[in-house]
């Protein structure tokens, strides 16, 4: 499963050809979760109010790319880094 981004010791990932609703997975530490890209609700799992919002704010700076690298994965099987929180 390709690592998109990493900050915080949160990983977000995604997985090749993965099911809709287009979506990225995260972990930190005992936590994991799916969050859907266009609404930001975790689909899957459970994330603490702080990490969620981190998670929210560095989605919302970045959801073309993570559209982008969810069409690319799923057709091409290529995907881009995305620049961490800052």
């Amino acid at each position: 499963m390709p690592e998109i981004s990493r900050f915080l010791g949160i990983v977000i990932t995604m997985y090749f050809r993965d099911h809709s609703p287009p979506h990225f997975h995260v972990a930190y530490n005992e936590y994991k979760a799916l969050v859907e890209i266009q609404t930001l609700n975790v689909l899957e799992g459970e994330l603490p109010a702080k990490l969620r919002g981190l998670v929210e704010e560095w989605a919302e700076q970045h959801r073309e790319e993570l559209l982008q690298n969810w069409e690319s994965m799923r057709t091409k099987k290529t995907f881009s880094k995305i620049k961490p929180l800052v």
